[in-house]
């Protein structure tokens, strides 16, 4: 792949076994057209962001080496996202999987459809921990280490 470069996709569960779910997005990543999945991070158990009343998330960073552009690239994860029963009732509430572009090379978006660098990236640690973990030395573009 040789004009590929490396996108980052957080990924979450809270429901239908969570954990599973997660390993699962993680291999069928691995076999999107024109990508490799290169780098899964550890899964974390994380508390939800939204209405506590719901069960904790299971979390994962994957950095994958593309071809793919990145609305491309983003509408695969809304695929993926579909096949696994994912419904898009209530914000920040339980997701059967949530698979999030959070950065495409140094691709700066700031389309209301697809914002890059995704915009609670800095703001999350169950994002930044995982991500630390498979790239700690990476510059996000705007935002630094």
């Amino acid at each position: 792949m040789s004009g590929a470069v490396v996108a980052y996709v957080g990924i979450g569960s809270n429901v239908d076994g969570p954990e599973e779910r997660v390993k699962r997005a993680a291999a069928v990543l691995d076999r999107l057209p024109k990508t490799r999945l290169s780098k899964l991070s550890p899964l974390y158990l994380t508390p939800p962001m939204g209405p506590a009343e719901q069960p904790h998330y299971v979390n994962a960073v994957a950095a994958l080496r593309t071809e793919l552009e990145p609305r491309a690239l983003l509408d695969l994860l809304h695929e993926i996202e579909a096949a696994n029963g994912r419904i898009r009732q209530q914000h920040w509430g339980p997701r059967t999987l949530d698979l999030d572009l959070l950065l495409h090379g140094d691709v700066v978006s700031d389309d209301p459809d697809l914002i890059l660098p995704h915009p609670g990236l800095a703001d999350r640690a169950f994002v930044l921990v995982p991500l630390a973990d498979i790239a700690p030395d990476l510059q996000v573009v705007g935002l630094g280490t």
